[in-house]
């Protein structure tokens, strides 16, 4: 079912709140304050039936321009707009400064409402008309519907609900598939409930009971109940004004400005990059870092724009920008927005945030308008490509590039597919999950783990290769999960060759020269002959005399190729000996469940000291436990 939202626009004391009442026969005016000045001062809310038995709700707005950031709260969300305009008075500066916003936030459809025509005689209303109609030329209401209304003789009201009817037919439906998102225009409590938000349901459909997170605070709480229209539900749709009370959330911990959206599914940021139309109206030129007041859905900062390809914006321009906030935002990717100067105050520009989470942009930086202009295309592969690109030093996943695109999982996945069936992203499924990396990064990945591999051999001509945990935090990240990391080494398995816990190049291959082989076989041949009572290193290393600095090398690569094993800090042993003492252990076990380290001391005929260590090598293994002073062989290995 289509879900419509209309929002009324226009300079103050032009009757929309009348308008408003006379459509629907309530008052949204609900202030003291609004009743004994006769003003909208906040946001009014109300819903209405039109003649085909959908329900519209309505926002009204304030028209007075010291309450335009209330405008501003409510009007993003809607499907159209009312533009009304008194028959006394014409167009005025709130009305232009209204259309201004509405054109910069992208509002597509609305019906032009000449309310008072009871105050006015027919020549006078012919001429206000042919008046707006001039002055809408240009703007997304050149070819609107006019109504003309008296809101207080009811004359012209069925028309203008007729035609709302007619044109609320038409709009496009939202997206309910994507991530429920609704941007808070208000918060209050609830005796006995607790505390209540309220807003429009931008996008998804949200379900009593549903886990949600309120950002930017990051706190998440739970859907205890909805309304819309005043009445509970079960679930709510997206183009809907809904009323959510929060589980476990006080009053004071949530407020106008904040979105409730599903968890993680949105980013806290300092700074959106942006495609922004500068009005031909703007008092002056727009100037690196000017600071500015920004408005986003409901949400109102501070912050200075930087200008990223034009030295300055003249009024009418457009130009891409990145604006850096003084306080933190949630945005998406197409995101409407408006900026008004820091002062006088007043409105001067708005578009589309094309990047809600960028890095620091510098002026006239030619990638990162090129990203921009990729990403303000709007096609979807291009999109997904460009951030996989921009984060593949993370390894992103699925979620992760939902989040950055604002796109739905089968957009995604379906761009992704294509991408990898390009050989422009590398897939990564590694049992925890599954990673993604752009081609680009994965050739500097290649080239760096070849730069270092190379100056790795030329270094240790003798050892096997880098261990892989060295190799790990140099190139990668030392809390990258294992499996990852073991996923992505298999995929240059042409040009790598992993070897137990080393990685060495697939061409390389350990060299001995004629004397370190004479060393290694002397070494390997003291060290079996000793049997489980071996020399210390030291004691073999300081027997070659100036050969020592040779010996260690040699000795360290016997050490990587496991063909000595390192038992304690000063005790190694062949592995041909240690597998010999594996076996007699074992026989030992055959004739009996325990044995102690005497017994075993005398079997492989070493000292008390050699047999502990082995003994302690194989608890270090899991083959056999320590239980007081004696050892049990442990099942797995019965």
């Amino acid at each position: 079912m289509q879900h419509v939202i209309i929002g009324t626009a226009g300079h103050i004391d032009h009757g929309k709140t009348t308008l408003i009442k006379a459509l629907t026969g309530r008052d949204t005016d609900t202030l003291r304050e609004e009743k004994e000045r006769g003003i909208s001062i906040n946001l009014g809310f109300t819903y209405f039936d039109l003649p085909s038995g959908r329900r519209a709700g309505i926002i009204d707005v304030p028209g007075h321009e010291k309450f335009i950031k209330n405008m501003l709260a409510g009007i993003g969300g809607i499907d159209l707009v009312l533009l009304v305009i008194a028959a006394d008075e014409g167009v005025m500066p709130q009305t232009k400064e209204h259309l201004n916003i509405l054109q910069l936030l992208d509002i597509k459809n609305g019906i032009i409402v000449i309310n008072k025509i009871d105050m006015v005689d027919e020549e006078w209303l012919k001429m206000v008309k042919d008046d707006i109609r001039s002055q809408m030329k240009g703007t997304f209401l050149e070819k609107a519907p006019m109504v003309c209304v008296s809101s207080i003789t009811k004359e012209g009201i069925d028309e203008l609900t007729k035609t709302i009817d007619e044109m609320t037919k038409n709009i496009n439906e939202r997206d309910e598939e994507a991530d429920f998102r609704i941007p808070v225009d208000r918060v209050f409590s609830v005796s006995g409930f607790g505390t209540v938000i309220t807003g429009t349901l931008i996008s998804g459909k949200i379900h009593e009971g549903d886990n949600c997170e309120i950002y930017v605070s990051g706190i998440k709480t739970k859907i205890r109940g909805i309304q819309v229209h005043e009445n509970p539900v079960k679930e709510a749709f997206a183009g809907q004004r809904v009323a959510v009370n929060l589980a476990n959330v006080k009053k004071n911990e949530v407020k106008r400005g904040d979105t409730v959206a599903k968890v993680d599914s949105m980013k806290e940021t300092m700074m959106v990059d942006c495609r922004m139309r500068y009005l031909k109206d703007a008092p002056r030129e727009l100037k690196n870092h000017d600071r500015i007041k920004f408005y986003h859905e409901t949400s109102e900062i501070l912050g200075r724009v930087v200008l990223l390809d034009k030295k300055v914006l003249k009024p009418g321009d457009t130009g891409l920008v990145q604006i850096r906030l003084e306080g933190p935002l949630a945005a998406k990717r197409g995101d409407k927005y408006v900026i008004r100067s820091y002062s006088p105050m007043t409105t001067i520009g708005g578009g589309t945030i094309l990047e809600p989470n960028p890095m620091k942009e510098k002026v006239f930086d030619d990638n990162a308008i090129q990203s921009l202009l990729i990403k303000e295309k709007g096609d979807v592969g291009d999109i997904v490509e460009k951030v996989i690109e921009s984060k593949s030093s993370s390894y992103p996943d699925i979620d992760c590039i939902k989040k950055e695109t604002g796109k739905s999982d089968e957009e995604i996945k379906k761009s992704i597919e294509s991408l990898i069936n390009k050989n422009s992203v590398y897939k990564f499924d590694y049992g925890e999950g599954t990673a993604y990396i752009h081609n680009k990064y994965r050739e500097q990945l290649k080239e760096k783990i070849q730069k270092l591999l190379e100056e790795f051999h030329n270094e240790n001509p003798l050892k096997f290769g880098i261990p892989k945990e060295e190799l790990k935090s140099k190139i990668f990240s030392s809390n990258m999960k294992q499996k990852l990391f073991d996923c992505i080494l298999n995929s240059f398995d042409d040009l790598i060759k992993v070897n137990g816990n080393f990685v060495s190049l697939k061409t390389f291959e350990v060299v001995y020269s004629k004397r370190q082989q004479e060393i290694k076989d002397e070494m390997l041949n003291s060290i079996n002959d000793a049997k489980f009572q071996p020399p210390k290193p030291e004691d073999i290393f300081k027997s070659y005399g100036r050969e020592e600095k040779t010996a260690k090398i040699v000795f360290a690569s016997l050490v990587d190729n496991e063909e000595i094993v390192k038992i304690s800090e000063d005790i190694y042993i062949t592995s041909r000996n240690l597998n010999e003492a594996k076996g007699i252990l074992i026989e030992l076990f055959k004739h009996s469940s325990e044995i102690t380290a005497a017994q075993y001391r005398d079997t492989i005929g070493a000292s008390r000291k050699y047999a502990v260590a082995v003994l302690e090598y194989f608890d270090s293994i899991k083959l056999t436990k320590r239980i007081e002073d004696k050892r049990v062989l442990l099942k797995s290995q019965n």
